[in-house]
C-alpha cells in the first residue's frame, strides 16, 4: 500500500471516530439522585441531567388551566422543587418512581421532559372489555 493511501484510511478512521464519540460525549444525559446532586453542585448546576427519586407526598400542584406542574422529588434523604410544563402522564403520582430531565435554575429544577416507571406485569385485556372498562379497572386497582 501506498503511504498516500495509508494516510487517507487514517484521516477517515480519525474523523469518523470523532464524530462518533465526540458527539456522544455532548449527547449524554446524567442520572443523579438529589443526594448526589448536592454532592455534586458543580456538575448538576452547569448542565442538563436528569434528576430521579420518588415524588413526595403532599407536594404535587397541578394547573389544568396553565398546565403548570409543580412537586418535589426525593430520594429519602435530600429533595427538589420541580416545575414541569403539561399534561402529567397517567401513572404520574405522589410516592412514586420519576425521572425529570431539565436544568437547575435557582434552586429549581425545571424539566422539559417527565419519566415514570410503569407496572413491570403486564396483562393481556380480557376478550370483550372495552378501553373504557379496562381503564376502569386500572384506576381501581390503584
Amino acid at each position: 500500500m501506498k503511504p498516500k493511501h495509508i494516510i487517507g484510511i487514517v484521516v477517515v478512521v480519525g474523523a469518523l471516530a470523532y464524530l462518533i464519540f465526540g458527539g456522544l460525549g455532548r449527547n449524554l444525559v446524567y442520572f443523579y439522585t438529589p443526594s448526589e446532586c448536592l454532592q455534586n453542585q458543580a456538575t448538576c448546576q452547569s448542565r442538563q441531567v436528569r434528576l430521579g427519586g420518588l415524588v413526595k407526598a403532599g407536594t404535587v400542584n397541578y394547573d389544568k388551566d396553565t398546565l403548570d406542574l409543580r412537586f418535589v422529588v426525593t430520594d429519602g434523604v435530600s429533595e427538589f422543587p420541580v416545575q414541569a410544563k403539561g399534561t402529567p402522564p397517567a401513572l404520574f403520582g405522589e410516592n412514586r418512581g420519576v425521572v425529570v430531565e431539565g436544568r437547575f435554575q435557582e434552586g429549581t429544577f425545571v424539566s422539559t421532559n417527565l419519566l415514570v416507571k410503569h407496572s413491570e406485569g403486564y396483562q393481556a385485556p380480557k376478550e370483550g372489555y372495552t378501553p373504557e372498562q379496562i381503564r376502569k379497572l386500572i384506576e381501581e386497582a390503584k
